[in-house]
C-alpha cells in the first residue's frame, strides 16, 4: 500500500482498477459527454465488495470537486491494496471513483460546463436559479472578463471585503452556490449535469435495499492543513448530529453551518440529495473535508485558474500555470501531508465499516 497520489487521471483510474480487480469486486464504468487532456474517454468509475443483500452500506466517494479527487482517490486504492478488507458480513462497500472526471483530469475544481458539482444536485423541485446575497456586489472581484495578471490586487481587495463583511458572512455569499453566473466561481448549473443524471440511475441500483448506509465523499482544501472535518446535514444540538459524533469524534463532526464553524450552507450539495434520493432509510452523507491552504489561498488560485480557463487559450503558459498550481493547492505535493491525510482517510473508512462508537476521534491536529 502506498500513501502517494497519482501524477493525473488515467493514473489513479488504473491504480484503482488494478484494486479493485485484485479483490475481484464487482465493477461498472459510466462514460461521461467529454474527454481528457489526450482525448480520451473519463468514466465514473464503481468497485463493490461484499453481499448483494446487506443490511449496511458503506459509500466511499472521491473527486465530486474533480481536482481534489486525487487525494480520494489514494485513499480509495489504498484501501483496496490491503491484503485484508475490514468488511462485516452483514456491510457491502462501494467505492465510487471520480464522480467528475473531467475535472480530475484536467486539474479543474468544476466540470465540463464550468459546473460545481456540489452545488448542481438539486432536488425535486428545487429552481437552478438565484445567487446569495452579496455575490452579484462581487462578481467582478471575483470573475473578471479577462486572463489573470502577474501582478494582482484580488488579495488586498479580498482581505479589505472580509473586514468590512467579516469571514462567514464572505464565505456564505461567495461559495454557498450560484446559478445566475455561468462563468463565474461556484456556479451550480442550469440544470443537472452528466454526473448528476448518471448517479440518478445507478445509485440507487449501487446501494440497494440497505437499511442504513455511511456515505463518506472526501473533499480537500478547508480547513487547517493536514487536519480533517467531516461536515453533515444535521443542526447543531441535534440527535443525529450527537449520534454522528459519538461515531466518528465529536471534535470533527460539524454542521454545514457559516456559524460555529469553519463551512457555509450549501445549495445542491450531494448529502441533501442522497438523502432525499433514499428517503425511506438512513442516508448518512460526511464530506470529509481535509485541510490544505488558507481559505484566501484557495479563493486566490480558484479565481485565477477560473479566468485563465474562459478568458486565455488553455494550453498557453498562464493556462497550464493556474491548472498546476490548483492541483498544489488541493492535493500538495507533500509526502508528509499525503501520508498524514491518505491514513486518516483510510481510519475514516474503518470506523463508517464498523459502526463502532467512539467519544472522540484520533487526533486531528
Amino acid at each position: 500500500m502506498t500513501t502517494r497520489l497519482a501524477t493525473d487521471y488515467l493514473s489513479a483510474r488504473a491504480r484503482f482498477r488494478a484494486a479493485a480487480l485484485r479483490h475481484r469486486a464487482r465493477t461498472e464504468a459510466l462514460a461521461i459527454d467529454a474527454t481528457g487532456t489526450r482525448g480520451e474517454t473519463l468514466t465514473i468509475d464503481m468497485a463493490s465488495l461484499g453481499p448483494d443483500d446487506a443490511t449496511r452500506v458503506v459509500v466511499v466517494s472521491s473527486g465530486t470537486h474533480g481536482v481534489e479527487g486525487h487525494f480520494g482517490s489514494a485513499v480509495q486504492s489504498a484501501l483496496l491494496e490491503r491484503d485484508d478488507l475490514p468488511l462485516p458480513a452483514d456491510t457491502r462497500l462501494v467505492l465510487i471513483h471520480a464522480v467528475n472526471p473531467f475535472g480530475m483530469a484536467w486539474d479543474r475544481r468544476v466540470n465540463e460546463d464550468n459546473v460545481d458539482q456540489n452545488r448542481n444536485f438539486l432536488c425535486e423541485g428545487e429552481a437552478y436559479r438565484g445567487a446569495p446575497e452579496g455575490y452579484a456586489e462581487l462578481n467582478g472581484l471575483l470573475n473578471p472578463p479577462r486572463p489573470p495578471r502577474r501582478l494582482s490586487l484580488f488579495l488586498p481587495r479580498a482581505a479589505l471585503a472580509i473586514a468590512t463583511q467579516g469571514l462567514a458572512a464572505l464565505k456564505q455569499a461567495v461559495a454557498a452556490g450560484q446559478y445566475d453566473f455561468p462563468q463565474g466561481l461556484f456556479f451550480g448549473g442550469a440544470g443537472p449535469t452528466c454526473s448528476h443524471r448518471l448517479l440518478s440511475e445507478a445509485l440507487p441500483r449501487w446501494v440497494g435495499d440497505a437499511a442504513t448506509v455511511h456515505h463518506v465523499d472526501f473533499h480537500t482544501g478547508l480547513g487547517k492543513r493536514s487536519t480533517y472535518k467531516l461536515f453533515v446535514d444535521h443542526g447543531w444540538g441535534t440527535e443525529a448530529l450527537e449520534v454522528l459524533g459519538q461515531t466518528y469524534g465529536t471534535d470533527v463532526v460539524e454542521p454545514w453551518e457559516p456559524e460555529g464553524g469553519i463551512s457555509y450552507t450549501i445549495r445542491g450539495g450531494l448529502g441533501t440529495w442522497c438523502k432525499a434520493l433514499f428517503p425511506d432509510r438512513t442516508y448518512e452523507v460526511l464530506a470529509a473535508e481535509f485541510g490544505t491552504e488558507p481559505v484566501l489561498t484557495v479563493i486566490e488560485g480558484l479565481h485565477r485558474e477560473n479566468r485563465a480557463w474562459h478568458h486565455a487559450d488553455r494550453d498557453a503558459r498562464v493556462g497550464v500555470a493556474t491548472r498546476a498550481r490548483l492541483r498544489q493547492i488541493f492535493c500538495p505535493d507533500d509526502p508528509a501531508w499525503q501520508r498524514r491525510c491518505v491514513r486518516q482517510g483510510l481510519a475514516i473508512v474503518d470506523t463508517a465499516l464498523s459502526g463502532r462508537r467512539k467519544a472522540t476521534s484520533p487526533r486531528t491536529a
